[in-house]
């Protein structure tokens, strides 16, 4: 998965919310002063992204093109 063109840092507009999505198919994602808020797996098919949190709740977002991201009613960007 170190290829896929989605792995690297997403961050929201305002940078409260930074999503890192990891070459091994984990994510780290950290809210505001909060590092490694939530950290669990992730898979990509297609636009679609799933994760699963290791606390045990799952979501999904949408990558609307190379750059943007919208997952959990936010707006994410690549960094």
């Amino acid at each position: 998965m170190s290829d896929h063109p989605y792995v690297g840092l997403w961050v929201t507009a305002d940078g409260h919310i930074r999503q890192q999505l990891l070459a091994n198919g984990r994510y780290d994602e950290a809210r505001g002063r909060r590092e490694s808020a939530y950290r669990g797996r992730y898979e990509v098919k297609g636009s679609h992204i799933g994760y699963w949190d290791d606390t045990g709740f799952s979501a999904d977002g949408t990558f609307v093109d190379h750059n943007t991201l919208h997952h959990g009613g936010m707006v994410f960007h690549r960094r």
